[in-house]
Parts: C-alpha cells; sequence; structure tokens
C-alpha cells in the first residue's frame, strides 16, 4: 500500500499544480473566479474544463453549445474509468457517489496499476484527496492571479494541461491500435482546426477512436486481448 500512497503523491501533487493554469485561463475566457471554482469543485475533469474554456475563449458566448458539447464528450470517458474501478470501490452509496466524482485519468490510472485490492483502493483513494484539494487551491490561486495580471494565455500555460495528457498517454502507446488512434485524432483535428467553428474539430477527432474502436481496425482478436491483458484485479 505504501508504494500506491507514493504513486498518489507523485502524481496528485504534480497534476494539481497545472490547476493553477485552469483559474487563469478560465478567467482570460471570460468567467469570474466564482464561476471558475465552481467549475473545478463540480465538474473536476480537468480535460472537459480546458476544453469548456478553451471553446470560450475562441467563440465567445456563441460558442457556448459547442464548448459544452466538447467538454460532455471528453466527460464521458470518465464513465467508462468507472467500470474498471467500480470493483475494487465498495462500500454504501455515499461513498459511491464520492468515487464517482473523482473517477479522472490519474485516480484510474494509479489505482488500476497496483498489484493488489488493498493498493488498487488505496491508489484511488489517495490520488482523489490530493488532486481534489490541490485542483481546487490552485484553481482559485489562478484565477485571482489572472484576474490581476489580465491576459495570462500570452504565456501559454495551456500547454501544462497538453504536456499531463502526454504524459498519461505515453506509457499506453505499445500497440499498433492506440497509436493509430492517437496519430489520426491528431491530424484531424489540425487540419480540420482552421476551417471548422471552434469546439467542432474535437468533436471529429474524437469520433476517429470511436470509428477505430467499433471497427476494432488495427487491433487483435478479443480472445488474444483478454489472454494477453493480466487481471486488473491482481491477487489478495
Amino acid at each position: 500500500m505504501s508504494d500506491a500512497i507514493r504513486a498518489s503523491f507523485a502524481v496528485g501533487l504534480a497534476v494539481a499544480a497545472y490547476g493553477i493554469s485552469f483559474g487563469a485561463l478560465s478567467v482570460a475566457s471570460g468567467l469570474d473566479v466564482w464561476q471558475t471554482c465552481v467549475l473545478s469543485l463540480l465538474m473536476f475533469s480537468g480535460g472537459s474544463q480546458f476544453a469548456l474554456v478553451g471553446v470560450l475563449a475562441s467563440g465567445g458566448v456563441a460558442a457556448g453549445g459547442a464548448a459544452i458539447a466538447s467538454a460532455a464528450l471528453l466527460g464521458t470517458r470518465n464513465g467508462l474509468y468507472a467500470l474498471r474501478v467500480a470493483p475494487f470501490i465498495g462500500g454504501p452509496w455515499p461513498k459511491k457517489v464520492l468515487a464517482a466524482h473523482w473517477t479522472i485519468d490519474e485516480t484510474t490510472a494509479v489505482s488500476t496499476a497496483q498489484p493488489t485490492l488493498e493498493g488498487q483502493r488505496a491508489g484511488f483513494w489517495w490520488t482523489g484527496v490530493i488532486i481534489y484539494v490541490g485542483w481546487n487551491l490552485t484553481t482559485l490561486a489562478g484565477a485571482l492571479i489572472g484576474d490581476l495580471l489580465g491576459d495570462v494565455s500570452q504565456y501559454g500555460l495551456d500547454a501544462a494541461a497538453a504536456a499531463a495528457f502526454l504524459g498519461l498517454l505515453w506509457p499506453r502507446l505499445k500497440q499498433l491500435q492506440p497509436v493509430v488512434v492517437a496519430i489520426g485524432a491528431a491530424v484531424v483535428a489540425a487540419v480540420l482546426t482552421p476551417a471548422l467553428p471552434a469546439g467542432i474539430p474535437v468533436l471529429v477527432a474524437a469520433a476517429v477512436a470511436v470509428i477505430v474502436g467499433l471497427a476494432n481496425w488495427f487491433g487483435t482478436k478479443e480472445s488474444d486481448r483478454f489472454e494477453a491483458e493480466p487481471d486488473p484485479m491482481g491477487e489478495k
């Protein structure tokens, strides 16, 4: 369990630190400090939050529909993560509700990497606590700094989110299919961004993953996949 806690602190503190960039960029996109903090408290999904304020910053209020659609689409991945973490969460429904709110990229990554049930639970909850508390504190700090300094987008703080996602994605690019999806989605988004309204390229790029996954292009047979993958629950 100590390894899970160490991993939770390593990942949690690093991710929470770039909450300051979200707070600053959110204020720069037109939201006030209160709205920015509520987003972090209630949405608590960094990718979706950055997508929302990014589209708003590009298109203003008129892009609100695209901003919501982009954030919602990115948020659906958390529902898929729930299928992985639900078996080792357990407990009464209030605990499950909290776990649902904290089921994000990082809690899933840390918990499912642990070899024991105890380690998985520790990894999930410790990572969740560290990031939730840290993310909301740094969101407030970033919002206040952004409000004082004006247009902080010129400092390139949004690169922090991309770097964090790349760090989570890179270790998973071990098979042909995820590599094809990553490259294909990136190319589609880059090509369509100059031609389509803000937010739409993200939706189209996400469709690449859906299509490749449903057709199982460049993937392995289902039976081979399950034989190759270890049991995520591990041994008690």
